[in-house]
């Protein structure tokens, strides 16, 4: 990295980020991090980033080291009820189910949708399909390794 390419650059629209990152739960469990291992790097606005997080680091320059605390608004989102469905035991043939255990299905556009058994009988299974990080907190540590204009 040379002095004069980022000196002073600040994160912002039209800009090339290289950082390390750390995500971590309130309880303080970490979820992501890049600290040991290769620094992220990303374009502002190339969708890498959830746009609560991008906006978080904006006017941060190389050499930045913060801790932010990000809500579920701006990170994961609430969760929604409506996202938590109750389906046949039947779909579920010959598979060991469990509390917790993320399955994944596919929808009408063959996308693949994850979700989590939260409970099941002999008749339904509840799978929830909200992001497991939905409704929490987070802290998300960075520090700026390099900023350029594009």
């Amino acid at each position: 990295m040379t002095e004069q390419a980022s000196a002073g650059q600040r994160i912002g629209q039209n800009t090339e980020v290289t950082l390390h990152f750390a995500l971590r739960l309130e309880n303080g469990d970490t979820v992501d991090s890049t600290f040991d291992k290769a620094p992220a790097t990303f374009k502002v606005g190339d969708g890498n980033l959830l746009p609560g997080f991008e906006a978080a680091l904006f006017g941060f320059k190389a050499g930045d080291k913060r801790s932010l605390t990000i809500e579920p608004e701006n990170a994961f989102g609430q969760p929604n009820p409506q996202n938590v469905q109750i389906i046949p035991r039947s779909q579920f043939q010959d598979m060991e189910l469990s509390e917790g255990l993320l399955v994944i299905f596919n929808d009408a556009a063959n996308t693949e949708l994850p979700g989590v058994v939260k409970a099941f009988d002999d008749a339904q299974v509840t799978v929830d399909f909200n992001h497991p990080l939905a409704g929490k907190t987070l802290t998300f540590d960075v520090e700026i390794i390099d900023v350029k204009a594009l």
